[in-house]
């Protein structure tokens, strides 16, 4: 409908937003196309209901940046990130998984919450 695809001028506006916690070297930004790794832990908006985190696993997690093998709020978000940064990303749901959810533990239409850190770029 019209009123979904009218600009938002507050937080609520559809997209993703990069809040940095911590400060990376303000240099070294990844590119579309670049192999990442990274720690994360996502949680549901509504509730702060943790979903997933590579933490817990020990293992960072490994993508390309910018081709679709991530949600479209980390392969936009993550860009405006540099090397050793951590930051919150807030990403709505049309960001995120949309009407379909995922994994039985993200329901329909559900804006997310995540804590990143880029660790490195691997190239």
């Amino acid at each position: 409908t019209r009123a979904q695809r009218s600009p938002e001028p507050k937080s609520s506006r559809m997209g993703v937003e990069v809040q940095t916690i911590t400060p990376g070297d303000g240099k070294t930004y990844p590119q579309k196309g670049q192999k990442l790794e990274m720690h994360y832990k996502g949680t549901l908006a509504s509730n702060g209901q943790e979903f997933d985190s590579s933490h817990k696993r020990n293992k960072p997690f490994q993508f390309t940046i910018g081709i679709g093998q991530v949600i479209r709020g980390w392969d936009e978000g993550v860009l405006k990130m540099s090397v050793g940064e951590k930051a919150k990303l807030i990403i709505s749901s049309d960001y995120g998984y949309g009407d379909r959810g995922a994994g039985g533990v993200i329901p329909p239409n559900a804006d997310l919450h995540f804590e990143v850190e880029l660790l490195k770029i691997l190239k």
